[in-house]
Formats: C-alpha cells, structure tokens, sequence
C-alpha cells in the first residue's frame, strides 16, 4: 500500500511540475498599452475620467472595491442616483485626484490593485505604472465623441477585465436599438425643420462654455437630427469660450444646460448671471431651456444613461415627434432590464428634477 500510495504521489509531482504555468491575463487598454491584470482586483481606484467610477460600479452591481474616486465623481454620486443605489462609493477616498493631477504617495495609501485613468494623461499614466500599479487607459474621445460608441466600448474593456460581469452585448444592442428609433423618427426632417440647439457647457459671470464641432454636443444634436448652433466654433476647442453676441447671431431653438455647471433656466429666465440679458433669445421666450438628466453621472457625456439621454434630448428638442414616449417607463424599463434595478417614483423624479448642487465637485 505505501508503495502505491508513493507512486500516485510521485505522478501528481509529475504533472504538476510538467503542467504549463496559468498565463497572466493580458488586455490592451483604450491608449494601446498592454495591461497585465493581477490575479486579484479587490481594491480600484479611478484617475481624471469622471464617468468611469459609476460605470464600473452599475457594472459590477456593487462599489465595494472601489477605493479612491475624483471628487467630481464624488460629487456627481452625492447629487445624482449614484450613492444612494450604492451606499458605499460614498466611503471611497478623493485627496490622492485632483482635475489632472494625481498624488502618488497618497494613492499608494489606498492599495489598489489597478487603476483606471484618463487616456489622454500620459504623464499620469506614466506616474502610476512607475509606482508599479497595473493602470488600464480608458479614452472618452477614441470614437469621435460619439456617446453611444464610448460607452460600448467600455464595457467591453470592463467585461475583459470581469467575464464574470460581462454584458456588452445587451448594453451595445439596447443602445443601439434607442439610436436606431430616434434616428428612425427625426430622418425626414426638412433642413429648415431642423432645430438649432445650444449647449450651455459652463457659465458664470466670468465666461460662457459650450459645446464646438469637436465635443459631446455636436454628436447629441447630430444623433437627434439637430443642429448644433456653435458647430461653427473651431473644432479643436471642445470647452469653446462664447460671447452673447455670438448667442443672438445663433438664436438657438433649445437649450440644454448640463449638470458641470450649478446654473439653472431660471438664470437665463430672469437675467442672473453677469448682466447678460437672455430675453430675446427664441428658445428663452419659448421657456425651451432645460437642466439636462442626472442618473448615476452627469448625462452630457458617455455613461450609464446614455440611451436614456439620446431619447430624453430628442424628445426636448422635437416634442411633437416623440409624443408616445414616456420617458420615466422608458428609463425604468433600461435600469431593471440591463442592470436589474427596480428604481422608485421617487428616484426616477431625482434623475429628471436636477439641481445646482448637481455640478459640486467639478473642477473649472
């Protein structure tokens, strides 16, 4: 018997000295670089893309390894749907980020076993590898500021990294379905029957920010069939700085104001802001300025909400076109379907009833 049973040991040392090594989990990240993925990822933190933290945490349905997040993450999860689904983001640290910049001591104080940073950062990127920390690029502007595209695509890269999680394929078919329906809807449109809509990106008393040809404005007014009124500003200026007077020449039909400023339409209403008189602009004498959305991010850029976004603008900008859309049913429908999310009545009033405190945390 001890014969045997040295035997059998002898057999198990041979195969699993002669069995090949598991190979490391290798992804190229959305800046090319080849990520080696630890074996464990129980502790991440987010660099410089704001959006990124509440995609990951609907993602995993869960943000308890979340460990370091912007501040205007942060503030996004305090004023939108975020922290309360998820409670536990509001637990994760902030000081190691500021805008583009990153504190590598105070980031390795977090432990993270991988990072997530803003592609374009290169000098960030380059300052968490040398800190020997897996970092994983993620671009908002690889596919032409196109929303629904970006965010696909991260999912994709999410769901390489966690297969256990993965659903890029009903998230790029739900998106990709909400397009083709609004498209469907606005594809006859006679050019003078187009709108012109106006972006208000930021604005106080010292300047007025829209969206250029080369942001994420001009893919939501192509997308619905509109026309971005400041499509003419140059297109390598995504924070394009304005004047009124470039306001009136343009007399936009709509405006949407994003949640990456406190301001309200009653601003532009009532004339609060700089001095600046609003009331000969059509879509003001029209009461047609809008706060956009605020589900789990801030609805101007690619992220969790962006199909609800694309028909919550159109119907905005096009409201005898997309009378039969009930864009509360359409939005609950999305969180439960893809996520599994029953939202409240209550909640769903949050998402669409945004305030000032919707832009805390963002950093001018």
């Amino acid at each position: 018997m001890k014969r045997i049973i040295s035997l059998i040991a002898a057999v198990t040392l041979f195969v699993t000295l002669a069995a090949p090594a598991m190979a490391a989990r290798v992804i190229t990240d959305e800046a090319g670089f080849k990520v080696k993925l630890p074996d464990k990822i129980e502790r991440i933190a987010v660099a410089g893309i704001l959006p990124f933290p509440s995609v990951i945490t609907v993602f995993l349905n869960s943000a308890k390894t979340l460990v370091g997040i912007p501040p205007a993450s942060m503030g996004a999860a305090k004023a939108g749907l975020l922290g309360e689904l998820y409670p536990e983001i509001l637990r994760a640290q902030t000081g190691f980020t500021a805008g583009a910049d990153i504190n590598v001591e105070e980031l390795m104080k977090l432990k993270p076993d991988l990072v997530f940073y803003l592609a374009g950062n290169k000098e960030m990127g380059k300052i968490i590898r040398n800190a020997g920390i897996p970092a994983v690029a993620i671009s908002p502007t690889k596919w032409g500021y196109d929303a629904v595209k970006t965010y696909d695509e991260w999912i994709k890269t999410l769901s390489h990294i966690f297969p256990e999680s993965a659903k890029s394929r009903a998230v790029s078919s739900y998106s990709k379905k909400a397009l083709a329906e609004v498209q469907k809807k606005v594809k006859n449109l006679k050019e003078g029957e187009r709108k012109k809509v106006l972006f208000v990106f930021q604005y106080d008393d010292k300047r007025l920010i829209t969206s250029g040809r080369s942001f994420f404005g001009q893919y939501w007014c192509d997308a619905v069939g509109a026309l971005n009124a400041a499509e003419e500003v140059a297109a390598d200026n995504s924070n394009a700085v304005i004047t009124m007077e470039q306001v009136y020449k343009w007399d936009p039909d709509v405006i949407l104001i994003t949640n990456f400023t406190p301001v309200m339409p009653e601003d532009l209403y009532n004339n609060k802001i700089g001095g600046q008189d609003w009331s000969g602009v059509k879509a003001v004498k029209k009461r047609a300025v809008y706060k956009m959305p605020l589900g789990t991010y801030r609805s101007y850029t690619p992220g969790v909400d962006t199909p609800i976004t694309l028909k919550w603008i159109a119907q905005k900008v096009y409201p005898e076109h997309f009378k039969e859309l009930d864009i509360r049913q359409e939005t609950r429908g999305y969180y439960k379907k893809i996520y599994g999310i029953n939202l409240t009545e209550r909640q769903l009033d949050s998402i669409f009833k945004q305030g000032r405190d919707s832009a805390a945390g963002f950093i001018k």
